[in-house]
């Protein structure tokens, strides 16, 4: 025989199941919203070895033309950092900024989620440069006997050195050089071939034509130097200064 509910017990019954109905329905209309949120939330931070690669990768389409053997090398990334992932970071330098000894790299999202970065790293470039093998006197124009090739870090000397020993042979230094010393291109003087006032060949050739006139320089100039000159007539012509006192015009 069936045992019979009493009527406060069915109301019990039927509240429960209500209940659970409704926390049910409750749950499945929640879910999208649950699901949104998460897909919202970043999945894990931006990792620190992506963050360096990315610097090492542009400082070597940076240093590409440079001459000698390049390193990079990337400074730490602080541990501490915590920034959104990025699909696309892209690195870029500040104003003044070059691959060139130590420098900074910026590196910039722009999406999901915006952020910039700076990071430390250095540039070094082995190869040979230009330096005296004896003693240099002020305007003593410079053999290729007293140069010597050395080889050093060219980001730890100063700007404008030699490289090539033809760019310092036929020169002179302004001041007097020990041995050993690095030459700048930018502090040594060309030997003159053009002073100013000197009378000059203006010369000008071409496909089955050469012309030849008598100028005075208005300046000084070494070997295929920029120089002015003025023709008998006043008029003032801008040629390329050459040994013997000529001066070559292209027309």
């Amino acid at each position: 025989m069936t045992p019979r509910l009493t009527p406060s017990a069915l109301r019990l019954a039927a509240t429960a199941l209500l209940s659970l109905a409704a926390s049910a329905a409750h749950a499945q209309q929640n879910q999208p919203a649950q699901q949104a949120q998460q897909a919202q939330r970043p999945a894990a931070y931006h990792d620190r070895a992506a963050l360096k690669r990315t610097v090492e990768e542009f400082l070597q389409v940076q240093t590409g033309g440079l001459p000698g053997q390049v390193t990079v090398a990337v400074g730490a990334i602080d541990p501490r950092m915590s920034l959104a992932p990025c699909p696309a970071p892209q690195a870029f330098f500040m104003p003044g900024a070059r691959a060139w000894g130590k420098t900074t790299v910026g590196v910039r999202c722009a999406t999901p989620a915006a952020w910039t970065v700076y990071i430390q790293a250095s540039v070094t470039v082995i190869g040979e440069y230009v330096a005296s093998a004896a003693p240099l006197a002020q305007g003593q124009t410079i053999e290729a006997g007293q140069l010597v090739m050395l080889k050093g870090d060219l980001t730890m000397l100063p700007a404008g050195i030699a490289t090539d020993i033809n760019q310092v042979v036929g020169r002179s230094s302004n001041s007097s050089l020990p041995p050993g010393t690095p030459m700048r291109v930018d502090t040594l003087r060309i030997k003159p071939v053009v002073q100013s006032g000197q009378l000059v060949r203006l010369v000008s050739s071409g496909a089955g034509f050469s012309v030849s006139a008598e100028a005075r320089a208005m300046g000084t100039a070494g070997d295929g130097q920029v120089v002015q000159v003025k023709t008998s007539g006043g008029q003032q012509i801008t040629g390329i200064a050459k040994a013997g006192g000529l001066v070559e015009v292209a027309f």
